[in-house]
């Protein structure tokens, strides 16, 4: 799916822009604003994304009850519409929403998403950052002899900030000699140290997404 179209709530495009199927159906892929994980897939008609346009927040079309839901109209996890748009065919929805929560499976997960088999539960995947941040506190909280992370974890901040003044200092080099690859591997050594102190002091990627998101507005 190509998404290239984007639907400012404030100035909606026209519902009947949007080509439905011979149910009057669009599917409506719902992801998470800050990290874009992929939370949950239902269906809308003209009249939910009418709904969804107006209120802001997600109402969809129930096939099985034939009737519209507003989600998590009970369970209070209702979702916060950030962005809406609809691909190159106008046949299929894209949401970004703020999930209430964090949780936007009935079964009580995070994602719709979280099967990797009929045996297997995992958390979906998000951004590059986000996974790397989720394994970092992984380690965190359970060691493992010989890990690196582990390790820097166990010399604590004296240890953690002399790695992030010495990785910035390596990036400021990389840039003086305008190497692009070397650049590419300081920055990410540099972000990798970064997200460790961060886990140490227990401060989350998603509100430093947060943070940025606020001073692009």
């Amino acid at each position: 799916m190509s998404v290239n179209e984007s639907i400012d709530l404030n100035h909606p495009i026209p519902v009947d822009l949007i080509k439905y199927d011979d149910r009057g159906l669009v599917p409506a892929i719902v992801q998470d604003y800050l990290d874009g994980t992929v939370l949950m897939m239902a269906w809308m008609n003209s009249e939910s994304l009418q709904k969804t346009i107006s209120t802001g927040e997600t109402w969809f079309w129930s096939r099985s009850r034939q009737e519209f839901w507003h989600k998590g109209a009970t369970s209070g996890h209702i979702q916060h519409v950030k962005d809406l748009r609809y691909d190159c065919d106008s046949d299929a929805l894209l949401v970004s929403v703020e999930q209430v929560g964090d949780i936007a499976c009935h079964t009580g997960e995070r994602s719709c998403f979280h099967q990797l088999d009929t045996t297997t539960k995992a958390a979906p995947p998000a951004d590059t950052l986000s996974d790397l941040y989720q394994t970092i506190c992984d380690r965190r909280d359970n060691p493992r002899e010989g890990s690196y992370t582990q390790s820097l974890f166990a010399g604590g901040d004296n240890k953690i900030l002399k790695k992030i003044g010495e990785e910035a200092v390596e990036v400021v080099m990389a840039c003086k000699d305008d190497r692009s690859d070397e650049i590419a591997g300081e920055v990410a050594d540099l972000f990798y140290h970064t997200l460790v102190a961060m886990s140490h002091h227990r401060v989350s990627i998603r509100d430093v997404y947060k943070e940025l998101q606020k001073r692009r507005k």
